[in-house]
């Protein structure tokens, strides 16, 4: 970490994370969409293609999400990041109809998306991928690229039983075998989708999403898991993706790839979005700071970098004063909630 206590895109998450994206340059047509916007969180856009506003959700009165405005700009890579249980994926469910808001809105292109199912949006534009991939395993790659295909005339019953899909199942192979050869995958289109590697399922789904012509795709941990080498092919058809007009938004971890790839960065913690900028900017923001190592943590790194070594009275002062708010919202909870029961350690029977 450098001495302004900063997190370092590249650096802090480890050298040889997602390195270099290989020799293919592709154009970025969003390389100066952001410079006119404040770096504030719920930022207004140039030209937003979805917009969530006051969107909430809560499991048991635990507020998972509460976003007051995002926006997220038509054409860029926006990447959206936090700590472990800060809400992204809760938030991607909400924004993908894979789960309704208790409140709020959120517009796709200027029209309500809010509370419409998953597949109603896909046919407008909106995709998604998993964390966890969703292949049809004792499917071939090349059945599960063509039941991705939007308006197919065989899913009506009555198309189907006069046999006028036969001429339009041949244009949507010849466009599952285009694009699975975009992705360098096209002598995988007999084998079975469950024999493929972990990382070529992300390959598949992503490739599977391009069969309904998506505005906006929606990448939920889309390198999670996935060797190097893959990785590589996978930042690449990501800004690829971009090169082509189509907006992106995607959940990620890893701060190489971030940096890598996303024109604006969003950060969540504890279902609130708390910061939002390019990787520099996120990774000298304090807030953020705070919400990844914790005040106190960062407080101490800061006094180390310094120069000043704290004493043991003074650790041992910080400790006190930690316990005490401990014991205090302790204190507080239970005047709402009734007594809390200490659990103890376990036993060795």
């Amino acid at each position: 970490m450098s001495a302004s206590n900063e997190i370092v895109f590249g650096q802090t998450a480890g050298l040889g994370g997602a390195g270099s994206l290989g020799e293919t340059e592709w154009p970025n047509p969003a390389h100066r969409m952001f410079d006119t916007v404040d770096p504030v969180p719920g930022a207004s856009k140039p030209d937003p293609i979805l917009v969530a506003s006051d969107v909430s959700r809560s499991f048991g009165g635990i507020r998972a999400v509460s976003v007051e405005r995002l926006e997220v700009q038509r054409g860029a890579i926006t990447a959206l990041i936090g700590p472990n249980g800060a809400g992204k994926t809760t938030f991607f469910n909400l924004l993908t109809g894979f789960d309704k808001p208790d409140s709020g809105n959120v517009l796709f292109d200027g029209e309500t998306a809010s509370g419409q199912a998953s597949y109603k949006l896909a046919s407008k534009g909106m995709v998604r991928t998993f964390q966890l991939t969703k292949v049809l395993a004792r499917m071939t790659v090349l059945d599960n690229m063509m039941l991705a295909g939007q308006q197919q005339s065989g899913e009506s019953m009555f198309r189907g039983f006069i046999r006028m899909w036969g001429g339009q199942e041949a244009s949507v192979r010849e466009k599952a075998l285009e694009i699975l050869g975009q992705f360098n995958m096209t002598h995988m289109s007999g084998e079975f989708a469950g024999s493929l590697s972990g990382g070529q399922r992300k390959l598949l789904e992503m490739a599977r999403a391009m069969m309904a012509e998506p505005r906006l795709i929606m990448l939920d941990e889309p390198m999670a898991g996935v060797n190097p080498a893959l990785t590589q092919s996978l930042l690449g058809h990501v800004k690829r993706l971009r090169s082509e007009g189509i907006s992106v938004v995607f959940v990620e971890h890893d701060m190489d790839v971030v940096r890598d790839i996303s024109d604006w960065v969003v950060v969540m913690a504890e279902g609130e979005i708390i910061a939002e900028g390019t990787s520099d900017m996120i990774g000298s923001n304090q807030a953020v700071i705070d919400a990844y190592l914790g005040s106190s943590h960062a407080s101490l790194t800061e006094q180390i970098l310094t120069g000043h070594i704290p004493d043991v009275e003074e650790v041992e002062a910080g400790l006190a004063e930690t316990a005490e708010l401990e014991v205090a919202e302790i204190a507080a909870l239970e005047a709402q909630t009734g007594p809390i029961e200490q659990i103890g350690e376990p036993s060795d029977d």
